[in-house]
């Protein structure tokens, strides 16, 4: 699989324009949005990861295999940055998700640890609001012991129906991968 960054922007006359269809990759901040992306595509650095909330300032779009492009959003929460930067971030997210023609399917990603939040469930709302397509992944599950995976789990299901993901086990690739794939064939 052949996987590029092609660039991070906050501009969105600066998106790409060659009309590839795009997955959204959605959540907090430090939820492991990065190491999603650089899990589905097996290249470990492609998409910067970090330890520090709020590393992802801009709108960083990703080409695979010429095909379509993986679209890291700045994470909203904790992160450590001043209240406007957070509140641009708002905007831009929100001016990408309503406006962006080739959006095709978004995924909300939550860390399993810590399940639903006040913003994800907004955020869950908003995209239902406006009938676009989302999956939710449960993240990091392979900091959880079995009883803790099963309660987070069934916790989670409450409000969606979530796809266990972990970075370090490569859990649940391959039905993130046939997501996107179901959704790039209608």
């Amino acid at each position: 699989m052949k996987a590029e960054f092609v660039r991070g922007t906050s501009h969105p006359e600066q998106f790409p324009a060659d009309g590839l269809p795009e997955v959204a990759f959605l959540g907090r901040s430090n939820v492991g949005k990065s190491s999603l992306i650089n899990a589905l595509v097996g290249q470990k650095g492609l998409a910067f990861t970090s330890n520090t909330p709020g590393r992802t300032q801009s709108i960083n779009f990703y080409r695979i295999d010429g095909k379509l492009y993986f679209v890291d959003l700045p994470g909203y929460g904790y992160a450590k940055v001043p209240v406007a930067s957070k509140n641009e971030w708002a905007r831009l997210i929100e001016h990408y998700l309503q406006e962006r023609s080739t959006l095709s399917i978004s995924f909300l990603i939550l860390d399993a640890r810590r399940g639903w939040m006040e913003k994800d469930l907004d955020l869950k709302m908003w995209l239902e609001s406006r009938n676009h397509p989302y999956f939710v992944i449960a993240s990091k599950i392979d900091k959880l012991n079995q009883k803790e995976e099963r309660q987070s789990l069934q916790a989670i299901r409450e409000h969606a129906e979530p796809l266990p993901f972990s970075a370090v086990t490569g859990r649940g690739v391959r039905e993130i991968w046939q997501a996107i794939t179901k959704t790039h064939q209608r």
